[in-house]
């Protein structure tokens, strides 16, 4: 089994902080933690306040600095020679999540009506590049892309990259289902969910009418979600105290070397979210009874194939349903798709088209 101790947060946003924090807050055995950002205010911000924490706890974390811009040629390259982590979570991000709350841009708009996954190129760039240097490195580095995961993580498999997950989405539901019933066990209860289920859950229950996630109890798949969880509401902001916090524990346990139960979204660059274990240092799908892993995969993809984005096998990316649609009002060349082998073109070109929508 891999020995894993060191882990290394890139970014300096809030869900880079949600989970230097709470490692800070929760860890229970010795781990050192490196955060790695380019806002050098901001970087020094959460080392002292992780290492201030970790005392105010008494928990046995430690937090150092590294600085780096990982738009600069090269810098993923550097930043993992200079640190050699055995596991990397990747939140840093040119696409803000603030924007699923922001309405105020044309950009906002086309967000709001083709959905999160126009975003997906914007969110994917800086975890392709950090995992194209861990392939480069021949290191065997626990990769975890937190950027938009049930999408993104299929782009980092297509181009040839190895990746554990993501954090997020799927969890913020499994928890707050669980915590609303008051699990002391949490692997009581299994799940499916995309993260085009979190929007339902945002609104009053008598607005919830799209395609609920699948939940099981006890082995016992639920047959009305919403109503089982009326009382679970989440903030039309992103919810960050719950997604950055969910990849915590897994965190610690795979730095750790223990086993860990839980839900996560994009394992092994699947489409949507999954019950998962990690066992001898390895994450692998934990379904629930009679559920095979290719109806858990069609059932996850089939939210993409409505509307949003597909990765197909060879590397070939789809826009479906009202995503294509609204793309091609705005650019038809991005509508019809892309390869991605050409990510990094097709990064330059979204954000073209985010500048100018943001800019009118």
């Amino acid at each position: 089994m891999t020995d894993y101790r060191d882990i290394l947060v890139t970014g300096t946003g809030s869900f880079a902080a949600r989970i230097v924090f709470d490692i800070a807050a929760t860890a229970s055995d010795p781990v050192r933690v490196v955060v790695a950002g380019r806002n050098q205010d901001r970087l020094r911000w959460l080392v002292t306040a992780g290492n201030a924490r970790a005392s105010l706890f008494g928990k046995p974390a430690s937090f150092a600095p590294y600085e780096v811009d990982l738009l600069a040629p090269d810098a993923a390259g550097r930043m993992i020679a200079d640190n050699e982590p055995g596991i990397i979570a990747q939140a840093a991000s040119v696409q803000t999540s603030q924007v699923i709350a922001n309405r105020n841009s044309r950009w906002a708009r086309l967000v709001a009506e083709g959905g999160l996954s126009v975003t997906a190129v914007s969110q994917a760039l800086l975890s392709v590049r950090v995992a194209e240097a861990i392939t480069k490195s021949g290191r065997d580095i626990a990769f975890f892309n937190c950027g938009f995961p049930d999408v993104v993580n299929g782009i980092i498999k297509a181009l040839g990259h190895r990746i554990v997950s993501g954090f997020g989405n799927i969890a913020i539901l499994s928890t707050a289902f669980s915590g609303a019933k008051h699990f002391e066990d949490p692997s009581r209860l299994k799940m499916l969910a995309h993260y085009q289920n979190l929007a339902a859950f945002r609104m009053p229950p008598a607005e919830r009418t799209e395609t609920p996630p699948r939940v099981w109890i006890d082995g016992h798949e639920v047959p009305d979600v919403y109503r089982h969880f009326e009382d679970v509401r989440l903030t039309r902001e992103p919810a960050i105290e719950i997604s950055g916090a969910s990849g915590v524990p897994l965190l610690l346990a795979l730095a750790a070397g223990r086993e860990w139960k839980g839900h996560v979204p994009g394992p092994d660059g699947r489409p949507g979210g999954y019950p998962v274990e990690l066992r001898d240092g390895k994450l692998a799908l934990d379904l629930p009874p009679g559920m095979d892993e290719a109806e858990a995969i069609r059932w996850n993809r089939a939210f993409e194939e409505r509307g949003g984005m597909v990765v197909e096998e060879g590397g070939n990316v789809l826009f479906t349903g009202c995503l294509s649609d609204s793309l091609e009002e705005y650019n038809s060349s991005l509508a019809k798709g892309f390869n991605v082998r050409d990510i990094e073109q097709v990064f330059q070109s979204f954000e073209d088209l985010r500048r100018h929508l943001e800019a009118s």
